[in-house]
């Protein structure tokens, strides 16, 4: 035992000093380990310039001015499309948009027809019928006027004949005359008779070609063509996919649509806007005349300043997203610019400026950590960073404003030194 002691206490001192050569070697290492890890971390100047606030939404492209072509109101029901253009197609004016099937009405005008002919031809039959009624009538009035003129010579010769044949003759005159009155009445109640079952007739003719200009009307209203010259949006079908919800495919051929229903339209591309809808809670942000940027998701390769121009005062009642439905207002932007490529119904992207402060310290926003209720930002100095509390005023989602704490000039962290990689 005394000899095993004495062999640790005589290793004891060098025992302390290989520790400490362990512990100043791993504090070495650590210390050029954190001080490389520090100098490769990303960094930002602080700047001073105008801290800018976006609102981001999404949006639609919309013509301002557009003509729509509609399915025909007075067809009496849904109609089919059997001819559709193709959605964007350019067409002129007087060119064919949609032909609705017409086979049905088709049916119905000739059958409107043939009631029409058989109207006519009783017309024309009855006027024929009328006039030899009336040429009687006037061939038997012509005959009574000849008897009482012969009865009238008899009765003259009454000084030359017999007292009974002068009575006679006078009996045959006034015989005569009645019978002339009776020719005459029979001749005005026949043309009276005549012209009532003319008008009869006529009023049937009348109606049966009121029906078949109703039903060619009807016919003409299924084939539509372009009131003017432009390019073809077609609509949506909300039937097929929903009245309440924005993703319906638009109408194809073989689709039936209701009265009245918006098919396509042609709009005018100069008069191109932004359509979008935000919540209630922005709503107080947005104001007419706010700069905008709008990117168009099919034009990637450009931005497009715009300006608020329009907010709605009242809310609609949003379906698209289920039960209870969300209070959106619409948002509408002015483009400064448009350009060739844009169509209506293009997605985009609006962002409005909805907070300037002109002359501000900033930083990006992810240059700002949160630690232990502070707000700190890691500023380099040599190959170190140096911790310091600072004081935020504004944030964006993309800047952050700083009002106490930094200098312009000065650069920091845009990550944690003090988190190591690969740690949560």
């Amino acid at each position: 035992m005394p000899t095993k002691l004495k062999f640790w206490r005589g290793w004891r001192p060098w025992g302390g000093i290989a520790a400490a050569v362990i512990v100043i070697s791993s504090v070495t290492w650590g210390a050029v380990h954190f001080a490389h890890q520090t100098v490769s971390l990303p960094t930002a100047e602080v700047k001073r310039g105008e801290f800018v606030d976006h609102l981001q939404v999404r949006g639609e492209v919309k013509p301002l001015v557009s003509k729509q072509v509609n399915a025909p109101t007075m067809a009496g029901g849904d109609v089919q499309i059997i001819k559709l253009v193709k959605n964007g197609q350019q067409v002129k004016a007087g060119d064919l948009i949609v032909q609705f099937d017409a086979s049905n009405l088709q049916i119905t005008l000739n059958e409107d027809l043939s009631t029409l002919k058989q109207a006519e031809d009783q017309v024309t039959q009855t006027r024929a019928q009328n006039h030899l009624t009336e040429e009687q009538d006037e061939t038997d009035l012509l005959t009574a006027r000849y008897n009482v003129e012969r009865a009238k010579l008899e009765v003259s010769k009454q000084e030359i004949v017999s007292e009974i044949q002068g009575e006679e003759a006078k009996a045959a005159l006034a015989d005569a005359e009645v019978l002339l009155l009776q020719a005459e009445q029979k001749l005005k109640s026949d043309k009276q008779s005549d012209q009532a079952n003319v008008q009869d007739q006529i009023g049937k003719r009348d109606k049966a070609q009121f029906e078949v200009n109703k039903v060619e009307r009807q016919i003409a209203s299924l084939t539509i063509k372009a009131p003017a010259s432009g390019m073809v949006t077609l609509m949506q079908n909300r039937r097929a996919g929903g009245f309440f919800t924005n993703n319906a495919p638009e109408f194809k051929e073989g689709d039936k649509a209701w009265p009245g229903a918006p098919i396509a339209e042609l709009p005018d591309l100069s008069t191109l806007r932004i359509a979008a809808h935000i919540d209630e809670i922005d709503r107080g942000r947005l104001k007419a005349g706010q700069k905008a940027t709008v990117r168009v998701d099919a034009v990637p390769d450009k931005d497009f300043p715009s300006r608020v121009t329009d907010i709605s005062t009242l809310a609609s009642m949003d379906f698209s997203n289920g039960w209870p439905p969300k209070k959106n207002f619409d948002l509408t932007l002015q483009l400064e610019q448009i350009d060739p490529r844009m169509r209506p119904g293009m997605s985009a992207t609006v962002r409005v400026a909805v907070e300037n402060i002109p002359n501000s310290i900033l930083i990006p926003v992810k240059a700002a950590f949160s630690k232990e209720g502070r707000t700190v930002a890691y500023v380099l100095h040599g190959d170190k960073f140096e911790e310091r509390t600072i004081e935020v005023s504004r944030r964006s989602a993309e800047d952050a404003v700083v009002i106490k704490g930094l200098e312009v000039g000065e650069r920091v962290a845009l990550q944690d030194p003090t988190v190591k990689e690969g740690s949560s």
